[in-house]
């Protein structure tokens, strides 16, 4: 989006606002809802449809690599997601989700629709020891995946772990350390520039909350929960990866979480996952004898998760390993540590400090150094609920890569967000 368009858009946010005191007043989101719910005469069939509308803006004067692809400083992205959820009986239940946007990551290309999740799931015992689930659906492995929609995260961004971008390209094998040392921007040490201008080939360790295609078992024992999941794409692939008839079930991905609450206001939780990063286009170049599973991504993940009265508190941390022939393994770890406080049923802040580091490997000098650029973010974000139903947000990031000719780089982004 132009900046010349952007009046445009804030006066379009504008009236959105200035309805919500009638909102507030009428109550007819509630209403809306309520026509959406639909059940059998005997309760045994209930279905319901609701939904989230989402209005971002992003101003980036400084150009960075990220997932958010617009030649423009400021990128206007709306986003209409549709939720189905279905129920049959006690122990059968389904749901889909259907997303109305310019790209799963923000562009600014035209609006599309994109079915985004669809699954059923089937309670195998009475007490949610054990759930059958197959379909496509968000990753079970770490824990920002179950808050990731606007409603639930503090934030107008994801973190660093499911947004940074690393030198691994899925899209062209790696051949040599110095190639990776030119993909990640390195030696040499390119310009804001040339680090954005290829970034629509780089991974990050999670992407987004990888809505991949698969089955999964799931449930609950006392104080712990566990989830296993067999998937088409691995935990770093991309969205265009995640349907089911993009790649061959002959390489799967792997995911498993153990989760132990050792008291209410506790979350703990560990995660494990296993996935071959190369796209099928790809692995088809690879030379006689060369397989796809010697490309594999293998990530393991801690997170812990506090909450008491107004402050809530969450944790992440996922080391990543890439492995390809002829090179050694590469390394990288990144983590957040995330606060929200409620000042007041209506206003709450969050800040979230996000770091990324990466082993060091030979250059071709022969010396040791870091096969990526080392990055911190800090994110500051306020969030006031205009009505139990819209909220606005408004974020601030500073971010610094190491090595890096800009120094610190920064980013603004605000949201409005309404359900029903």
């Amino acid at each position: 989006m132009s900046l010349q368009r952007l009046p445009t858009s804030a006066a379009c946010l504008l009236a959105v606002f200035a309805t919500s005191a009638t909102a507030q007043k009428e109550d007819w989101l509630d209403r809306l809802g309520e026509t959406l719910s639909w059940a059998s005469g005997d309760n045994a069939l209930r279905a319901r449809v609701s939904g989230s509308l989402e209005l971002d803006v992003f101003h980036t004067p400084d150009v960075r690599a990220d997932l958010r692809f617009s030649d423009d400083e400021t990128l206007f992205a709306p986003l209409l997601c549709l939720f189905f959820d279905g129920q049959a009986g006690e122990r059968t239940y389904g749901f889909a989700q259907l997303r109305v946007d310019t790209g799963f990551d923000p562009t600014d290309e035209s609006l599309e629709p994109r079915l985004d999740e669809w699954a059923l799931r089937v309670a195998l015992g009475d007490d949610g020891g054990l759930n059958l689930q197959a379909g496509k659906f968000a990753t079970v492995v770490g824990s920002w995946t179950r808050r990731h929609h606007a409603w639930e995260n503090p934030f107008v961004t994801a973190p660093l772990t499911h947004e940074g971008l690393t030198a691994m390209w899925d899209r062209r094998a790696t051949v040599s350390m110095p190639q990776v040392l030119r993909r990640g921007h390195v030696v040499p040490a390119s310009p804001a520039e040339g680090v954005a201008l290829d970034k629509h080939q780089r991974l990050p360790i999670v992407w987004g909350p990888v809505y991949a295609t698969g089955a999964a078992v799931a449930g609950t024992l006392g104080r712990f929960d566990y989830a296993f999941e067999v998937k088409n794409a691995a935990l770093c692939s991309r969205p265009e990866s995640w349907e089911p008839d993009e790649r061959p079930w002959d390489t799967p991905a792997f995911g498993a979480r153990l989760g132990w609450q050792p008291e209410v206001a506790w979350d703990l939780g560990v995660s494990l996952a296993r996935g071959t990063y190369l796209t099928p286009g790809a692995a088809d170049l690879l030379p006689p004898g060369a397989s796809a599973h010697e490309h594999r991504q293998d990530v393991v993940a801690l997170d812990a998760a506090y909450a008491h009265r107004h402050l809530q508190l969450w944790a992440e941390v996922y080391a990543a390993r890439f492995t390809a022939p002829g090179i050694e393994d590469l390394d990288t770890m990144a983590y957040y540590l995330e606060a929200k406080y409620k000042f007041s049923p209506r206003l709450f802040g969050a800040v979230r400090w996000n770091q990324q580091l990466y082993a060091e490997v030979d250059d071709p000098a022969g010396d040791r150094i870091a096969w990526g650029r080392e990055t911190w973010r800090v994110d500051l974000a306020l969030t006031f609920r205009l009505t139990p139903h819209m909220q606005v947000k408004v974020q601030y990031s500073p971010q610094h890569e190491d090595p890096s000719p800009e120094g610190t780089t920064h980013a603004f982004a605000a949201q409005f967000n309404a359900r029903f």
